[in-house]
């Protein structure tokens, strides 16, 4: 375990497959949502496979934060939150970019228009920020309670 001097964290663990069953089912529904909206459930499984990018690829940015990067950083929440928020708009950008560039190599599954490239950071903080609300309603470890 590292070890920050002013607080011992503990590393965040958790079974692949439990990880593997939330994000797919994730993808899953996003991917069927996506794909109602881009013209019919033909599109469901290019739309999901697009949705793993934030819901796999997400995991493990918040995996590295917890586990590398936040025992390196002071304990102060100012500091981890401000961190968290970098770290989630930088991997929004890159997930966003993922899923852009996987798009165009999957045949007949080219959006007319791309949102700006920025607005994949904001969205992804928004999605970090909601899964982290439900987490904290249910009692768990989130970045409002400082302990997860």
């Amino acid at each position: 375990m590292i070890q920050n001097d002013d607080f011992p964290w503990r590393p965040h663990q958790e079974p692949l497959r439990v990880t593997l069953t939330r994000t797919v089912t994730i993808a899953l529904i996003v991917g069927a949502l996506l794909a109602l909206r881009m013209g019919g459930l033909a599109y469901w499984p290019k739309a999901a496979l697009l949705m793993l990018w934030p819901s796999f690829g997400g995991h493990w940015v918040e995996l590295w934060f917890l586990n590398y990067l936040r025992p390196r950083l002071r304990v102060a929440h100012v500091v981890q939150a401000g961190v968290r928020f970098v770290v989630w708009f930088i991997a929004g950008v890159v997930l966003f970019l993922a899923v852009k560039l996987t798009s165009t190599a999957l045949p007949g599954f080219q959006p007319q228009r791309w949102p700006a490239w920025w607005l994949g950071g904001l969205f992804f903080i928004g999605i970090e920020l909601v899964a982290h609300l439900a987490l904290q309603l249910r009692g768990r470890p989130s970045f409002y309670n400082s302990r997860g």
